[in-house]
């Protein structure tokens, strides 16, 4: 199988990872979109409060129902620790020996592949694809990543956004796919 690996926090996930993962299926040929959710964030632990891998997961869940191609993986939920694509990948790698994995990124990350932890391992373990996101157009990996961008619609959404909106009380109809929405409410997440 050839599965594109899509990492995050997905804190939450929203339209945007949608419309992105759809376009590098489709374009690539991938028969997967893995959203891996990040267990321990490590970019992102202490700049902010993380709502937990479980939620997190729970939600990709419900995102990606209904669409064959994209799937929920808490691969990891089950490594443990703080979460290092390269691990991940080696791991899916060790897993699934005759399967050919991508790893997918946002260009806002991209440009910054170089400083992720074990950076030339994962270098030379997957090949990356890009996807242009407002305000960070262009940017791409560098050496010694091979890369190849995939055109996508620009959606102008990010999860930091979507938290700001549900605790100052916005609305977030139409940004993130309605049982997401309901999760969050149920949950009282981002209040």
């Amino acid at each position: 199988m050839h599965i594109g690996v899509f990492g995050g926090t997905f804190d939450p996930p929203h339209l945007g990872h949608l419309v992105a993962a759809v376009n590098v299926a489709h374009v690539r040929g991938l028969d997967e979109v893995l959203f891996v959710v990040a267990n321990e964030p490590w970019q992102k632990s202490g700049s902010r409060p993380i709502t937990s891998a479980e939620h997190r997961l729970a939600m990709v869940e419900l995102a990606v129902a209904g669409r064959a191609e994209l799937q929920a993986s808490a691969v990891e939920l089950e490594l443990g620790g703080e979460s290092v694509t390269a691990d991940t990948i080696e791991w899916l790698q060790e897993q699934h020996p005759d399967d050919h994995f991508e790893l997918i990124v946002g260009s806002d990350a991209a440009g910054g592949l170089g400083t992720w932890r074990r950076a030339d391992e994962l270098a030379r373990l997957a090949p990356v694809v890009v996807i242009d996101r407002p305000g960070a157009i262009g940017a791409r990996p560098p050496e010694p990543f091979v890369y190849d961008v995939v055109p996508c619609p620009l959606v102008d959404l990010s999860s930091s956004d979507l938290r700001e909106r549900v605790a100052t009380g916005a609305l977030i109809d139409y940004l993130v796919p309605d049982a997401v929405r309901e999760f969050i409410d149920e949950q009282g997440l981002y209040r």
